[in-house]
């Protein structure tokens, strides 16, 4: 059970499908519920001080490096800047509901990247963060739980 759990915890990592996708897969195999969210939550959480502080870094670097390599952190920039209305109005209180809802082009990755874009500090912006990836956590436990009691 712990080598899936540490499964359940790599996928939670994974840009775009994160504790969203990790949680169903975890509930799927008949891991406990409890056991899933919170390895998936941690995995979750895991990459984001680094996104944080060094997304910056990155995009600089990336941009020096090839044409096709800017395009990409534009695109990743002006997905960051979609979001931007809901930040500016709501402040913290926006990044984690950006975090919380669980749909796609949300999430602690997205969050992350809209946090250092935005230059908000990681001892302000992680827990904000934290707590949204609690909350989707729930959601998509109770979701997965409740369509695994369905089947």
């Amino acid at each position: 059970m712990l080598k899936q759990l540490i499964y359940i915890f790599g996928i939670s990592m994974i840009p775009v499908v994160e504790l969203r996708g990790a949680i169903p897969v975890g509930i799927g195999l008949g891991l406990p519920a409890w056991q899933v969210a919170l390895a998936a939550m941690a995995g979750n959480l895991l990459p984001v001080p680094v996104l944080i502080l060094f997304t910056r870094r990155v995009f600089e670097w990336l941009r020096s490096m090839s044409p096709k390599l800017e395009r990409l952190v534009t695109r990743l920039e002006k997905r960051a800047a979609s979001k931007e209305h809901l930040i500016r109005k709501y402040e913290l209180l926006g990044l984690m509901i950006l975090v919380a809802i669980p749909l796609p082009g949300t999430g602690a990755w997205t969050g992350a990247l809209v946090a250092a874009v935005f230059d908000i500090r990681l001892k302000r912006a992680m827990p904000a963060i934290i707590l949204g990836v609690v909350i989707a956590g729930a959601i998509v436990t109770l979701l997965s739980c409740g369509v695994a009691a369905v089947i």
